[in-house]
């Protein structure tokens, strides 16, 4: 399985390399360079940063999962470009103790499709699930359906990717939560072609499975249309809070649920959205940490919207998301190396988690061009400030 996986990388990489080398020429190739997947100080004190192996000239929407034994595995696509044929799942190992993500390999490819959104989650039992949608190349949202692989080697091989929902317009994005000993995988239905067109129309709906994923439900989150890429976070035993992306591009939305399939209606927080992806984790001490875009398109509830994705912060709530007192950018602006001319930089689509050893793990989609890791400490958010539009709520 690991020599098919490695051939594939190979085959991609060779396909895209005229392109990356046009890349490189174009104001891009600072970025290739930096690209070697080695840990080093970042400019920020205290914090660390990495710029991922690229093998495909475009690469987005990573999701971060650590394990027992210290590796941390990092998920995303890589393609030509969103929607687009060809575009795959790939994944890069930083083994414990290592200062170097691996050459990523590619876990899922189907031609004449487009995978996105790879969900990685460690079953209770200690196997690995890796979610992922996939949809026609070319043919918009409507059409993507969901697989899922497995892997019982803590990811060194994986099965083939299978079916799990065929349902049209099926997608996912957020981590899946165990809760009183049942499966929720966070997923939303798409009703638009993409991010823009009838997306008020899009709506959140939890897959619930009692059996350890053989079989799932629904349970749809009431008034979330236009509410997706639905965040779940377990507060305690018997209390779940869920973050919202807005397709409106007005505020991070937020609902509560005790059960994890009868959920309130998603009402704004006072943090901004772009409509763009987010993500939440809850650390060892209780506090919440937010990861998003500091941008918006507006404060009243219209039509869908979107707003640049520039700035991205990191937020740190110790009252279960009711106030973010700290608030610190990990990339604002057009910042050092350039990117391409006649682009939007693109610092988005977060993945947050913390490690055993207590750090807080960073990944996110650096100008579709790789992904960029950082890692840093608690305290290092309150050390901090932004550029952006929400600067913290009053410090208790």
């Amino acid at each position: 399985m690991l020599r098919k996986l490695c051939s594939i990388t190979l085959i991609l990489a060779a396909l895209s390399f005229a392109g990356a080398t046009c890349l490189a020429r174009d104001a891009a190739q600072t970025v290739y360079q930096m690209a070697d997947g080695v840990v080093r100080p970042s400019r920020f004190e205290g914090a660390k940063r990495a710029y991922l192996p690229i093998i495909v000239n475009s690469n987005h929407a990573s999701n971060l999962l650590g394990l027992p034994n210290g590796d941390l595995l990092c998920f995303w696509f890589p393609g030509t470009w969103e929607g687009r044929s060809g575009v795959s799942i790939a994944m890069s190992r930083l083994d414990h103790g290592s200062n170097r993500w691996t050459l990523p390999v590619i876990l899922s490819h189907h031609p004449g499709w487009s995978d996105q959104n790879p969900v990685p989650f460690r079953a209770p039992n200690g196997r690995l699930w890796l979610f992922h949608t996939s949809q026609k190349a070319n043919e918009g949202q409507t059409t993507a359906m969901m697989y899922y692989l497995t892997s019982d080697d803590q990811g060194h091989s994986w099965t083939t990717p299978k079916v799990l929902f065929p349902q049209p317009g099926s997608f996912d994005r957020q981590h899946l939560v165990v809760f009183h000993n049942e499966w929720l995988l966070p997923t939303y239905q798409s009703a638009s072609y993409g991010i823009i067109a009838n997306a008020q129309n899009d709506r959140s709906i939890v897959k619930v499975s009692k059996d350890d994923g053989k079989t799932w439900s629904d349970c749809e989150v009431p008034g979330s249309g236009g509410f997706v890429q639905m965040d779940i976070v377990k507060l305690s035993e018997d209390s779940l809070l869920a973050f919202f992306r807005s397709r409106y591009a007005d505020w991070v939305y937020k609902s509560h649920s005790t059960d994890g399939c009868h959920w309130s209606v998603p009402v704004a927080t006072q943090l901004p959205n772009n409509n763009a992806s987010i993500q939440v984790t809850r650390l060892k001490d209780g506090h919440l940490a937010i990861a998003f875009n500091n941008a918006q398109a507006t404060t009243t509830r219209s039509g869908p919207r979107r707003a640049p994705r520039t700035i991205l912060s990191v937020a740190l709530s110790m009252d279960g998301g009711k106030t973010w007192p700290w608030v610190r950018d990990v990339q604002a602006g057009n910042e050092p190396p350039p990117f391409r001319l006649g682009e939007d930089p693109e610092y988005a689509y977060p993945s947050i988690v913390q490690t055993s050893d207590g750090m807080i793990q960073l990944a996110f989609t650096f100008r579709r061009e790789t992904i960029k890791y950082m890692t840093f400490d608690e305290q290092w958010i309150k050390q901090g400030s932004t550029a952006g539009i929400f600067k913290g709520d009053p410090k208790p």
